[in-house]
């Protein structure tokens, strides 16, 4: 099921418009890849509501590790330290989250069996974002034209947000084994497009994961640059940098 756009969408005013992009080869495109977190919503309003939800619970069920919780960055150092022992998790974002709560659960004295049932919590929170105003009209106009398959490291779900329905596949690092920038996943997004990667656009946020990643794998890349930063990530620019995806469907003719 679809979200109306009234129930998704965060405030919305007009960001500048798109330098001129003349590298953009519209004629070569016959699917797009695109991230998730920060570009179609900001990934982090719902973690910090997730991570809200996560203490209510933890305190009802586990006060120890509620309090542990509280302290600064107390999560955060529990994940840094499971990177160090666990670098094989390093991929998938769940694992991650629920193994750290498990720590902090053992290091507080309370029952490690309640990580499974605290990661859940936490998840159905994390489904719950708040996409830009601009998410859902280019996602109609996309998908209207082009394939869209989803390209993430992160573990957000489209069919639990609401807007699975525009998407032809959905490739993750946690289900494909490695993350972004790696070219191997961007090939994966492409594989179940069904089409070359040659024929990809990939639209992302991220200059370093999405950026690189996608034109290492010979994809096109429309970089969906909000915040109007410089590109500084190499001598390859984007094919286009557009300021949301309206600006995108624009320059694609949709």
């Amino acid at each position: 099921m679809r979200y109306s756009p009234a129930a998704m969408m965060t405030p919305y005013a007009p960001s500048p418009q798109p330098r001129p992009i003349s590298g953009l080869d519209t004629d070569r495109i016959q699917a797009i890849t695109l991230d998730l977190d920060d570009t179609l919503w900001p990934i982090w309003p719902a973690i910090a509501r997730a991570d809200e939800v996560l203490r209510a619970w933890l305190a009802e069920r586990a006060p120890a590790t509620a309090a542990l919780c509280v302290q600064p960055d107390a999560l955060r150092a529990a994940r840094a330290e499971l990177e160090r022992q666990r670098p094989e998790l390093a991929h998938d974002l769940s694992a991650m989250r629920r193994e750290a709560i498990r720590g902090l659960l053992q290091r507080a004295g309370d029952d490690p069996a309640l990580a499974e049932p605290a990661f859940e919590v936490f998840f159905a929170e994390r489904q719950r974002v708040d996409l830009y105003a601009d998410a859902l009209p280019a996602l109609e106009r996309l998908s209207a034209r082009y394939p869209l398959v989803t390209l993430t490291n992160g573990n957000a779900d489209v069919h639990r947000v609401g807007i699975g329905g525009y998407f032809r596949g959905e490739v993750t690092a946690r289900r494909f084994g490695v993350g972004k920038p790696d070219p191997r996943i961007f090939q994966a997004a492409a594989d179940a497009a069904g089409v070359p990667a040659s024929a990809v656009l990939h639209v992302g946020d991220d200059p370093a994961l999405d950026g690189v990643g996608a034109l290492n794998a010979g994809m096109q890349l429309a970089w969906v640059n909000r915040a109007g930063h410089a590109w500084s990530h190499g001598p390859v620019p984007p094919h286009a940098t557009v300021s949301d995806l309206l600006a995108l469907c624009d320059l694609l003719g949709l």
